[in-house]
């Protein structure tokens, strides 16, 4: 492993997600400082740890060890890394794993940014005998509503539409680890990562 390739890259990864360094450090369990230390090419992660950056980065570790991506690999779809976009005039829902010119209704659409949701704005999440059962307590007005909620792993997106006067409510099957996004119409794009016996 080259530390000085094997740091590029996590730091190209963490920026392409949109994390800071305290952000990919909670999620892997380290402190701030190792991240940072890993990205100036002054030690590597643990070999512990490679898979847990893998999975956040949605690549695999032998691209970690390499200290780069192969032509094939960037070029391919993520599920990860999916955009989303919402058309303001029909609430029309677009996505896509790559870059993509999206139009709907005569408009150019641009992607989503997700933001990661505060403690007040997650979702709730219960483990219900081999499902998952996720709710919510936000405002479900014609005005302002959570319009599809998604779940996301590495290689599979399952979307779920919601409405209006609705209450969040949804049934999805039990899963080790992903991510669940959703697309507030006055908040925006939100998400939160789930992982086994967390909400």
């Amino acid at each position: 492993m080259d530390q000085t390739k094997t740091g590029e890259l996590i730091k190209r990864f963490r920026s392409e997600l949109g994390l800071t360094q305290k952000e990919l450090a909670e999620r892997i369990n380290v402190s701030d400082k190792a991240v940072s230390k890993w990205e100036r090419g002054n030690g590597c992660p643990d070999i512990s740890l490679l898979s847990a950056l893998a999975d956040v980065f949605g690549t695999d570790i032998q691209v970690l060890l390499n200290g780069e991506v192969n032509k094939n690999e960037s070029e391919v779809g993520n599920m990860k890394k999916m955009r989303f976009y919402v058309c303001k005039e029909c609430g029309n829902i677009v996505t896509a794993t790559s870059d993509a010119a999206i139009t709907c209704c005569g408009s150019k659409l641009s992607p989503l940014e997700p933001k990661k949701a505060e403690e007040n704005e997650r979702l709730s999440v219960e483990d219900i005998g081999g499902e998952l059962y996720i709710s919510s307590e936000h405002p479900m007005t014609k005005e302002h509503y959570i319009s599809f909620i998604a779940y996301q792993s590495d290689s599979s997106i399952m979307m779920f539409k919601q409405y209006p006067e609705w209450n969040v409510q949804l049934t999805m099957p039990l899963f080790r680890y992903g991510r669940l996004v959703w697309f507030c119409t006055q908040c925006g794009l939100l998400y939160q990562d789930i992982r086994p016996n967390r909400r």
